[in-house]
């Protein structure tokens, strides 16, 4: 009768504590081994917060059952119900399990004792990583025990989700984690078993899709890549069985996951997102996944592989495949019918879920997480090349980098999130209950009634949870549509949403944000170019949002949309140069970084509108070829009617093919299209080359422009223009004046007297031609560096500079010589003239002492008195600490004293006798290393400075905007001026050390 008076208040209790069968409750709340709970109100207030008390009742009566089946553990019952009535972490904790997942129950109840597990509450115990996820695995030394191990770490997983102490985010994180640790377990069982194999190979896995992405389910595949080398260095027989014991590995490593044991199974290890997928084999090397991707790939192989991270085994290997694989991700937009494809994927997506499931797919249909998901990767890779902080594998990370990028709006984004979360949370919530692989709303009502109460719907659940689900379903499906399918996208991969609709208000705003300083300014530009209805300002409005992105991705916004409009304004009216870059994919970029980062390619652009088509041609900024360059110049100057027009047609060629240089110089160091990113150095030989051979061919018009103006085909001297310097060194910049030499010989029946003047007079009209006004870059020629300076004659015959060479010339002079080459005129003289100063510029037995000191007064004498007044020593590339002239001067020493009896010293060129002089063990490899870091960086800072400001310069700029510049070129991400600095100093400082030991001998 005790029993029966106590249902109806208990029966209604239990109601109200949300019990879906209150006599069934009270039948277990009556069992004996939960007596001492029965009637605790904070015990019941407990089960009643939980997901679906009956299951929790149950599971807790199975869990104190089986702790009393074991006879040597008769006190575990009690401790585990006092525990539960005393601390009330671990009564939420498991209860709330209990409530959420009979697969976890079912494991408490065959293995008791892990409810241990929940009873800790660390603040440490509330974040663990992987470390401590392989602690708890480390004992598994079977698929068994592995099982238990891992079941027992999702305990406290699943209790941590159920009881929100963690969020959604850092629920898939930690089971992303525990998945890491899993396969590195199961690696380490495989290689157990089998030495020789794990031996033979270095073998690593990396992690796809939501592990590897850091934002995995409680059941899903676990999908990988696995990557194999050989662990010696043998050759193609190494190799192959390398791959067949990794193969081995692999395969075992899976089975010991995916098998299916009394302890149940883990998860499936999917490798089918490797090449050619199951028909694919199973491992391969690093280079056999990069020959794949870069031939073969299709573009959903690519947005798979933006999740790519190293999970388990050789982890310097898996880093080396994620590095290999990352550039070719980011390029992945620039694939012919990209966005298309992408589309087209998503929708063969849709069109497979059989028609019943539709409206209860969570994950794929629509409105579901994988239109999140491809929209987020979408946007990442459409966007990620040039924007490197979109490159997050975790679609929550990824949205709210675009957010913060202005790619998607604020509440958008906001919206995708909150739609993402619940979604991603339904999603978990139903697999935790069975911990089967679904993404399918359950049928019954009481499943139902179980998500909504776990989600916290606690009035009407299973309502609630279909209003809640709708909303966010349908906002999903509102924002895919509007950023998934903009159909400017398909157009141009890097469209920014909305552009061509926001207000003029929310225009400066954007256009404020993105960077640039007068928003106004930019408005009216884009009106300029944009407003009308002509095909010419339809195909603008396609083009700007995208170049807008890049202008605004440099140092100068606002000067990078004032070219584009100034040269649309000039090839308005070509029908060629809209469809330019329209139609070629890197045309439009290479002109927006070479409009937008600084004033001397977009002032030789404007003059030439025209050289625009050179940008869409693959070679079209490689430089061109020495013979070339004459060929077109002397050709253009013979056209030309008298010596005035010569020179203008030579100018014109140079004006053009300087461009060429600089865009190219420009496009190669931001990494775009069109030129593949360079070597510091190699970068920089190849400017000095290209500028060198264009001077020299414009030095060859003028030569020939004036020589006809009154000789006519012939002087009636020999006539030979010699560089010297950084013109004769092939190390020019773009500021660099031509010194030169200019040597002739009379020819047959000529006097001496009547060659030498017939020699001034055409290289003083060659002065004369080449300094008349002119809106080019003026190319100076300077011939102070001839005998006796200024003073001395401009231009002296070969035996004239063999009596003055034999007789007053001095050290300086033959170090001055180590640079001479010929560049123009007649090429038998100049050979001549290399023959004669050869013994001088590398003389027989090397220098002599008092040579040695009169070069290093010379030295100390320029650095006190040639640097400019209020100069900062450490930061003047030329004349400061550990410049140009430091590292030149101690160069030239070396050939000076070694030059006659090593060959390879005898190079007009900085960079090459450095490196004889190294492999001559003249100066030691570190030394030679720092040397020629500062010399290459100190060149290019010069090359910058020309290139940003428009005019030569040898200190960094003190306006911002040219300072950051400047150290965009040098390859410094914007707010990093100070960084570039620091390390140009670090850089010169470490050359000037050397310098002092190796010129000053200072030890």
């Amino acid at each position: 009768m005790a029993q029966g008076g106590r249902r109806p208040t208990t029966y209604g209790r239990l109601l109200r504590h949300g019990f879906t069968d209150p006599a069934a409750a009270t039948r277990l709340l009556d069992s004996p081994p939960l007596a001492s709970v029965r009637d605790d109100a904070l015990f019941l207030n407990a089960l009643g917060a939980t997901a679906d008390p009956d299951l929790a009742l149950l599971g807790l009566l199975r869990l104190v059952e089986a702790l009393e089946a074991e006879a040597e553990a008769a006190e575990d019952p009690q401790v585990l119900l006092g525990t539960l009535l005393t601390a009330k972490p671990l009564r939420d904790r498991l209860l709330g399990v209990l409530g959420a997942s009979d697969a976890l129950a079912d494991h408490l109840a065959r293995h008791p004792h892990d409810w241990r597990a929940l009873a800790t509450y660390e603040s440490a115990d509330l974040h663990p990583g992987i470390e401590e996820f392989e602690a708890a695995l480390r004992q598994a030394d079977d698929r068994d025990t592995l099982r238990v191990a891992y079941r027992r770490a999702l305990l406290g997983i699943a209790a941590r989700d159920v009881c929100g102490t963690n969020d959604l985010a850092h629920t898939a994180a930690q089971l992303a984690d525990l998945a890491t640790a899993t396969l590195r377990r199961a690696l380490a069982q495989a290689r157990q078993a089998a030495p020789e194999d794990a031996a033979a190979c270095r073998l690593a896995v990396v992690g796809m899709g939501k592990a590897g992405g850091n934002e995995l389910n409680y059941v899903s595949d676990v999908d990988v890549i696995f990557v194999a080398e050989p662990s010696g260095t043998g050759g193609p027989q190494d190799e192959a069985e390398a791959l067949r014991a990794a193969t081995r590995v692999a395969a075992h490593m899976m089975r010991i996951c995916s098998d299916t044991t009394g302890e149940g199974t883990i998860w499936p290890v999917d490798a089918n997102l490797r090449p050619e997928g199951r028909n694919g084999p199973l491992v391969r090397t690093l280079s056999s996944h990069l020959a794949y991707y870069q031939r073969w790939a299709k573009t959903w192989e690519f947005q798979a592989l933006l999740k790519a991270r190293p999970m388990a085994g050789d982890a310097e290997l898996g880093y080396a495949y994620v590095d290999a694989v990352t550039p070719l991700v980011w390029q992945a937009a620039e694939r012919e019918n990209f966005v298309t494809d992408v589309q087209q994927m998503r929708r063969r997506v849709v069109a497979s879920i059989p028609a019943a499931q539709v409206e209860r797919e969570l994950k794929l249909g629509p409105g579901g997480l994988r239109d999140v998901e491809f929209a987020v990767q979408l946007l990442q890779l459409v966007h990620g090349r040039s924007d490197t902080t979109l490159r997050s594998p975790t679609t929550l990370d990824a949205l709210d980098a675009l957010a913060a990028g202005g790619y998607v709006g604020r509440q958008d984004a906001a919206a995708l999130d909150a739609a993402y979360r619940f979604l991603r949370t339904m999603e978990h919530r139903i697999q935790l209950y069975q911990l089967r692989r679904t993404h399918l709303m359950p049928d019954s009502e009481a499943d139902q009634r179980r998500l909504g109460r776990s989600l916290g719907y606690r009035s009407e659940p299973v309502t609630e949870l279909h209003k809640a689900w709708r909303r966010h379903a349908s906002a999903v499906r509102r924002l895919h549509e509007k950023l998934f399918y903009r159909p400017l996208l398909d157009a141009v991969a890097q469209l920014e949403p909305g552009e061509e609709r926001l207000s003029a208000r929310a225009a400066r705003q954007r256009l404020e944000a993105l960077g640039y300083a007068d928003p106004a300014s930019a408005l009216r530009h884009l009106e300029a170019l944009a407003s009308g209805v002509s095909r010419k300002a339809a195909i603008q409005r396609t083009l700007l949002p995208v170049l807008l992105g890049w202008f605004a991705d440099s140092a100068d916004p606002d000067a990078g949309l004032l070219g584009f409009r100034k040269v649309s304004d000039a090839l308005g009216k070509s029908p060629w140069y809209l469809r330019l870059l329209r139609d070629e994919g890197a045309a439009a970029e290479n002109l927006a970084r070479v409009l937008s980062a600084g004033r001397f390619a977009p002032d030789l652009l404007l003059r030439a509108p025209e050289a625009v088509a050179l940008l869409g041609d693959e070679n079209g900024l490689r430089p061109r070829s020495r013979d070339a360059l004459f060929q077109e110049t002397l050709s253009a100057v013979g056209r030309a009617e008298g010596a005035e027009a010569a020179v203008a047609a030579a100018r014109g060629v140079r004006r053009r093919e300087l461009f060429r240089t600089a865009a190219g110089d420009l496009i190669g160091a931001y990494g775009t299209e069109g030129v593949a990113q360079q070597e510091p150095g190699a970068a920089l030989d190849r400017v000095g080359n290209a500028l060198t051979d264009l001077n020299s061919a414009t030095l060859a018009g003028a030569l020939r422009a004036a020589v006809r103006a009154q000789w006519g085909d012939e002087l009636p001297a020999r006539f030979a223009v010699i560089g010297v310097g950084r013109f004769g060194g092939h190390e020019m910049g773009y500021g660099s004046d031509a010194d030169v030499l200019f040597v002739h010989e009379p020819r047959e029946g000529v006097s001496e007297h009547e060659a030498g003047k017939a020699a001034f007079a055409v290289a003083t009209e060659m002065r004369r031609l080449l300094q008349l006004p002119t809106t080019d870059p003026p190319l100076v020629m300077d011939a102070d560096l001839r005998p006796e300076g200024k003073s001395g004659a401009l231009a002296r015959s070969l035996s004239s500079y063999a009596a003055y060479y034999g007789r007053w010339s001095v050290v300086w002079e033959s170090q001055a010589l180590l640079r001479a080459e010929f560049v123009a005129g007649d090429a038998g003289l100049g050979e001549r003239f290399m023959e004669l100063i050869d013994p001088l510029r590398y003389p027989a037995g090397g220098l002599g002492d008092d040579s040695v000191r009169e070069i290093r007064r010379l030295k100390a004498r320029m650095e006190s008195e040639r640097l400019p007044r209020g100069a900062d020593p450490t930061t003047h590339a030329k004349l400061g600490r550990g410049g140009l002239t430091d590292v030149e001067w101690t160069v030239q020493l070396t050939q000076l004293r070694h030059g006659h009896e090593l060959p390879r010293l005898r190079t007009t060129r900085t960079r090459e006798a450095l490196a004889a002089a190294r492999e001559a063990e003249l100066i030691g490899g570190d030394d030679a290393d720092v040397l020629d870091e500062a010399w290459v960086l100190a060149s290019r800072v010069r090359n910058a400075v020309m290139l940003v400001r428009g005019r030569p310069g040898d200190t960094f700029p003190s306006e911002s905007r040219e300072l950051a510049a400047v150290g965009r070129y040098l390859g410094y991400d914007p707010g990093h001026v100070g960084e570039m600095l620091d390390d140009y100093r670090r850089v010169t400082r470490r050359a000037r050390a050397v310098v002092d030991r190796l010129f000053y001998d200072t030890e």
